[in-house]
């Protein structure tokens, strides 16, 4: 629907176009479900990544790599002789990542997160807020089933989220169209991370929900007893600890090239 819409549209077309055209032809879509895709199949789109159906390759799938976007809101045709070659990396830290062909890797700024589990206590867990944040974008159904990514009509994805208080590290939406707000910490979680939560679901709820109803989840390794607390007779607020698990496998060998296989 979402290339039946662009095309239809001219191959140069807005976001906003391409889900009120797809609404007025197949009515009752999800709206959430249209900027999803678009996002999910726009070759130089970083929050791509976030969905199943896109693992390391270069972009020449004609089911998932044939919109190009130009700057927010706006998606084109992709045409490699005028857009470049776009490919999903996997980088050496093992995140995954959209680059142009023949193009370095932009330098990342990253944020190390260091939460306090008490002095000696053995902990196995995320090092850090960005790895758990990655790891639930691509699994959001581990939190609740049927829960997705959010997607706004400028086509930004509900992964570190930017608004006027604050970033949200994940906003969702849920299977009957309400919006989530996830908030992580890798260890154990202050008290203080209420406020936090409480703060982007006042934002959210006034400028993005349009009368939807708007929760808030919490996640952390270790629950404390005043976070427990902190949220006991908030109805809308909800406290999720993760355990991590470790499997073993064998190590991918390498071709003549040197290319995993």
């Amino acid at each position: 629907m979402v290339k039946e819409a662009v095309e239809a549209l001219g191959g140069d077309t807005t976001n906003t176009a391409v889900r009120d055209w797809i609404l007025r032809k197949y009515p009752g879509t999800n709206k959430s479900t249209i900027q999803c895709h678009i996002v999910l199949c726009s070759v130089n789109h970083p929050s791509r990544v976030y969905y199943g159906q896109n693992k390391p390759r270069i972009a020449s799938d004609e089911r998932y790599d044939f919109l190009f976007r130009p700057d927010k809101g706006r998606v084109l045709l992709y045409d490699p002789s005028k857009h470049g070659v776009w490919k999903i990396v996997r980088h050496e830290d093992g995140a995954l990542g959209v680059a142009r062909e023949g193009r370095p890797r932009a330098a990342e700024v990253e944020e190390e997160v260091a939460e306090t589990v008490g002095a000696g206590e053995p902990t196995v867990g995320f090092q850090a807020e960005d790895q758990l944040r990655d790891y639930l974008a691509l699994n959001l159904e581990a939190i609740e089933e049927g829960l997705q990514l959010y997607v706004d009509e400028y086509g930004n994805a509900g992964v570190e989220y930017a608004t006027p208080v604050g970033r949200v590290d994940l906003l969702g939406e849920d299977g009957g169209g309400g919006l989530v707000v996830i908030e992580l910490k890798v260890g154990r979680s202050p008290d203080a991370a209420v406020g936090q939560v409480l703060r982007y679901m006042g934002w959210v709820k006034r400028h993005l929900a349009e009368g939807r109803p708007v929760r808030g989840v919490i996640v952390a390794q270790h629950a404390s007893d005043r976070l427990r607390y902190a949220v006991a007779d908030l109805p809308d607020v909800s406290v999720m600890e993760y355990e991590l698990s470790v499997t073993m496998r064998p190590a991918p060998g390498l071709d003549e090239e040197g290319q995993r296989v």
